[in-house]
């Protein structure tokens, strides 16, 4: 006797399918409001940016496609700080917006006096970097009152300035696996562990077999991943906010010392990368809903 296979659009059957398949937590699309009246934000692009950022590591492995790496760095640079910009443009009134490279963000947070500082990603491991870029931004990071938000390498910098150490995703030191890393790509859920903070505020789930009941607070994040480095702990002071099998530190946030520090190993940027790709005047596809919320409530805690 053989199985039938056919997929089915029996209600009755898709409950009981586990978890995450039984969801529908939201429709496919939703409108956005621009809660935020006004925000000023700087913007630091971690990505390397010349010659001069490099360390002697990177140059003796690169060699003479040192020209190539660079011009690539430079173009992921480009696709990162759009996608942060894009979120601030369509999540706040009123934005007004600088950016400036990982070496010059003591200078910039001077002059510029932002609401908050928004760290980019990166592409390559650290000690592809010149030390002292690293050590003038662990002094910054570890003093400055201003609220933070680290995205995947920016995590990664931050965890780095206070104390753990960035290691692949099986636990190797950087330059023992430059290759053929084990990766977290594409969206993936990840398991939040203090629901109560306030930056999951709105992201809420709903009971599939009562709709209309009232939502409760996610224990989920569906979100986009790209990275194959982690932090090997939470540092002292930070507080452990989602975690995932793979990757323990998704998430954790320092709230002691007059700071306001949270970082995210993965990319709640994307959100808006994915609006632009299919673009309607009010609406957003759930996909990246998740870290649109997640960016949006980092920027009214931080203009609050």
């Amino acid at each position: 006797m053989t199985q039938d296979l056919t997929p089915t659009n029996d209600p009755a059957e898709i409950r009981s399918l586990p978890f995450p398949f039984n969801q529908q937590t939201f429709c496919r699309y939703e409108p956005i409001e621009q809660r935020i009246e006004e925000a000023r934000v700087l913007v630091i692009d971690n990505l390397l940016r010349d010659e001069r950022d490099l360390s002697m590591v990177a140059r003796e492995e690169w060699g003479d496609a040192l020209a190539i790496q660079m011009r690539r760095e430079r173009h992921i640079a480009g696709m990162a700080i759009e996608n942060i910009l894009d979120n601030i443009s369509r999540l706040v009134k009123r934005p007004t917006t600088e950016v400036a490279h990982l070496s010059e963000v003591t200078r910039a947070a001077e002059s510029f006096k932002p609401d908050a500082i928004v760290l980019s990603g990166t592409l390559r491991d650290f000690d592809y970097y010149e030390q002292t870029i690293l050590d003038e931004f662990g002094e910054f990071i570890r003093n400055t009152r201003i609220p933070v938000l680290a995205i995947c390498g920016g995590h990664q910098l931050v965890g780095m300035s206070f104390g753990a150490r960035v290691v692949t995703l099986d636990k190797l030191e950087q330059h023992e696996q430059r290759e053929d890393r084990r990766q977290e790509y594409q969206y993936r859920y990840i398991r939040i562990t203090e629901p109560d903070d306030p930056i999951f505020k709105n992201i809420a789930c709903v009971d599939p077999e009562n709709p209309d009941s009232q939502p409760e607070r996610a224990r989920i994040l569906h979100v986009w991943q790209n990275h194959g480095l982690q932090l090997d702990r939470v540092p002292e002071g930070f507080d452990l906010l989602a975690t995932s099998y793979l990757c323990r530190n998704q998430m954790m946030v320092k709230r002691s010392g007059g700071q306001l520090i949270y970082t995210v190993q993965f990319h709640l940027e994307k959100s808006f990368e994915d609006w632009n790709k299919s673009r309607t005047r009010w609406e957003h596809p759930n996909e990246s809903r998740d870290g649109r919320i997640l960016f949006e409530n980092f920027l009214i805690l931080a203009t609050s």
